[in-house]
């Protein structure tokens, strides 16, 4: 019997008007069963290159509209976004094996994030600053910089797009998409949604495209000279191979890559809220969030209380099939995340961890070709090499800690920097926390978990996370080249420095 999510995806993917190019090249497939949904074709080198042309082409019309035009687009967007939300939503589900309402909050983040770049489409501003020569002005003006690429992961195949695009199509730029091959459908519907807002608003043709295919197409547009800028989604692993890529023919990068993000519970905390934190941030969307909770520091006073109730709350989770709405964890990506899960099980084992609870397989009988699996505590006897590498599923790892600098520091031994939590009533840990020679991370939160960002801050992390910054505050920077103008309106000609030339 046919799984109701394959009509749930020809019903949105009809309603959203996107004409899939069936092929044998890739598959679409769901991680709620296993099973494929249809085959689509690759892009091709031909389509590539047209691509590319038209989107330059476009470019050279779109900068010269007005950014507040720009902005038109954007809000139409995000209308049409409204809209489908629940097609999106529903995709997003059968894709990523997100349950529906983190689904639908990722669609969200793309409605939030229209509604900052049309309030950004008139804010895009220099600075005028005094020169040192009489008769004589100096400002920074901003200037888009071509068309971008964006490389997308599958555990949030949308909502990074979108970050992205709205702020770089109010900035002027035009877009090339590779969404992760994972995600194609839900990255088509989307694009469909934008290209029926460029036709209501009159917007140049060819802004914006999707091309499809594997890990070579990425390594093709991060080649690519025609593409000033890559924004790359995905592990620290392909950010170390974008990254220098790039850097080699001078393009720019915003690469938001992996997190080993941990969150310190203190005494005074707030035991409740901080179990809901952590909970939450730990095992949503099975683990499987760049900002996922991998890493749980707790005081020592509070440590087995604190942990006991953490192992009683794992007891209560619903796993299973996501698009019920029965559930509350959903399927792993694929297989190969499964394996990864119990090689790191297996490795924090043999370090000294104890395994509290979870890591077992569930609903193989009913799913056998899908991956549901237990969300694990695992108590480790200190910081091993395993707790320092990110493991792309729901492990979290509990240490002890004495005194905060300690925590801090451990908190700080990793490779990935991206986001960060501690839980405590005390307001001078908190501003420690917070300060310079606390957390060393991108995101740094007090009394909320490590996941869950809004738009209206940049995102983004230091270290092995790239150090790439998106959405809001003043990412849109990344999108643009900056120029110093000075002009001279004297009838003179002084140099700077009071240098003489004659």
């Amino acid at each position: 019997m046919t799984h109701p999510i394959h009509d749930q995806v020809r019903s949105a993917l009809e309603a959203c008007g996107v004409t899939v190019p069936e092929g044998a090249d890739l598959h679409a497939r769901t991680p709620i069963t296993g099973e494929q949904l249809m085959g689509l074709r690759a892009t091709t080198d031909a389509e590539y290159e047209t691509a590319l042309t038209t989107a330059g082409e476009a470019f050279t019309a779109w900068r010269d509209t007005p950014a507040p035009v720009r902005g038109n687009l954007v809000k139409r967007w995000g209308e049409l976004l409204t809209e489908y939300k629940d097609d999106l939503a529903a995709l997003v589900t059968a894709e990523a094996g997100k349950i529906p309402s983190e689904a639908a909050g990722e669609v969200q983040e793309m409605i939030d994030i229209c509604d900052l770049a049309v309030g950004l489409s008139r804010q895009l501003f220099g600075r005028t600053m005094p020169s040192e020569r009489p008769g004589h002005r100096m400002m920074e003006t901003w200037h888009p910089l071509g068309p971008c690429g964006i490389i997308t992961a599958f555990n949030f195949p949308v909502a990074p797009y979108a970050w992205n695009t709205a702020v770089a199509l109010v900035c002027g730029n035009t877009i090339v998409w590779k969404p992760s091959e994972a995600t194609m459908l839900s990255a088509l519907a989307t694009d469909a949604l934008l290209g029926r807002a460029a036709k209501d608003v009159g917007a140049p043709e060819g802004l914006h495209h999707v091309v499809i295919g594997d890990r070579t197409l990425g390594e093709k547009m991060s080649d690519d000279e025609r593409l000033p800028l890559i924004s790359a989604t995905g592990s620290t692993r392909m950010g170390s191979e974008v990254g220098p890529r790039v850097a080699a023919r001078f393009g720019r990068t915003v690469l938001e890559l992996g997190g080993n993000n941990a969150a310190i519970v203190a005494p005074s905390a707030d035991l409740d809220l901080a179990l809901r934190g952590v909970a939450f941030a730990a095992v949503g969307t099975a683990g499987q969030r760049c900002t996922t909770m991998r890493r749980l520091i707790i005081h020592e006073d509070i440590a087995e209380e604190f942990t006991e109730r953490l192992v009683q709350a794992y007891g209560t989770l619903t796993i299973g099939d996501p698009s019920t709405g029965e559930s509350l964890v959903g399927p792993l990506v694929h297989g190969g995340a499964y394996e990864g899960m119990t090689a790191a099980l297996a490795a924090a084992t043999a370090d000294g961890g104890e395994l509290l609870c979870g890591g077992e397989r569930v609903h193989a009988e009913e799913y056998p070709e899908a991956y549901y699996v237990q969300p694990a505590i695992v108590r480790m006897p200190g910081q091993t090499e395993i707790v320092r590498t990110e493991t792309f599923a729901p492990i979290l790892y509990v240490m002890t800690y004495r005194e905060l600098d300690e925590a801090i520091a451990m908190h700080n031994d990793v490779p990935q920097g991206l986001s960060s939590a501690i839980f405590t009533t005390d307001v001078r840990e908190a501003e420690r926390f917070v300060s310079d020679a606390g957390s060393d991370c991108g995101i740094a939160n007090v009394n909320i978990g490590t996941s869950g960002a809004e738009i209206g801050g940049a995102f983004g992390g230091e270290k092995h996370t790239g150090g790439g910054r998106e959405s809001g505050s003043d990412a849109w920077r990344a999108y643009m080249r900056r120029a110093t103008n000075t002009v001279n309106y004297s009838n003179e000609l002084p140099l700077a420095q009071g240098v003489e030339f004659l």
